[in-house]
């Protein structure tokens, strides 16, 4: 992380926190989620939704159109009828035709299993390479179906650094996924990611948080703050 580390990732190792984490949430396994189209298809439809509405949005998609032959023959304006539960749907839509269109182009089907055989810094070239997709969709392809080292900043990620300190603050979230991706050791990028996102969700909330019940709490500047000026508000639910 060079001179933008802060004294907080200085003192608190990756491991540290995927130890402490994983006392609380358990650790996590790695299990492949899909082929890499599947799993491409499906971060799109997830952006900007939750994930109950993104899967309900993919089974309608491939109720719709069961290969993704037929999802490339289909119209826009089908496609975004399929998808509609998942918001955005007329966005989408278009960034799926349109991906679709240009694998077809540069590889001559919609099979995207040779990224298997690319280092993950080809991978990630060639998936950032395709319209529509950014630095956190194609890690989300690298680390969850090709099981490639790679640390997807979602919401919860991005949230969860920025109150640590582990990034500086107001880093957007594609600079804190480089920065992350630098300073935890590859091995760690799987557990790293799913137990921030585990503690977004649970503890490390939005609004809200639960701080006083953080086993990261004496390293958080941002949790010693609330606990310090409101000691029993954040342990309300």
């Amino acid at each position: 992380m060079g001179d933008e580390m802060s004294e907080v990732a200085a003192a608190l190792s990756p491991r540290e926190i995927v130890q402490r984490l994983s006392s609380l949430y358990g650790a996590p396994t790695w299990r492949p989620h899909g082929d890499p189209m599947t799993e491409l298809v499906l971060t799109i439809l997830s952006q900007n939704t939750s994930d109950a509405n993104s899967g309900r949005a993919f089974m309608r998609l491939k109720a719709r159109f069961p290969t993704w032959e037929s999802l490339l023959a289909a119209e826009p304006a089908a496609i975004e009828e399929a998808i509609r539960v998942g918001g955005l749907s007329q966005v989408k839509a278009v960034r799926i035709k349109a991906l679709l269109e240009e694998v077809l182009r540069r590889r001559g089907s919609l099979d995207l299993s040779f990224l298997s055989q690319m280092t993950p810094d080809e991978a990630r070239a060639w998936l950032e390479g395709l319209p529509g997709v950014g630095p956190k969709t194609a890690a989300c392809v690298m680390l969850f179906s090709l099981g490639m080292p790679a640390l997807p900043v979602d919401t919860h990620v991005h949230r969860v650094a920025l109150r640590l300190g582990l990034v500086p603050p107001r880093t957007p979230p594609a600079r804190a996924q480089a920065l992350l991706e630098a300073w935890v050791p590859p091995e760690l990028h799987y557990p790293f990611h799913v137990l921030l996102i585990r503690h977004g969700r649970r503890l490390c909330r939005a609004q809200r948080p639960l701080c006083p019940r953080c086993p990261l709490l004496q390293w958080c500047p941002y949790g010693r703050s609330v606990v310090a000026s409101s000691p029993h508000s954040s342990e309300a639910t």
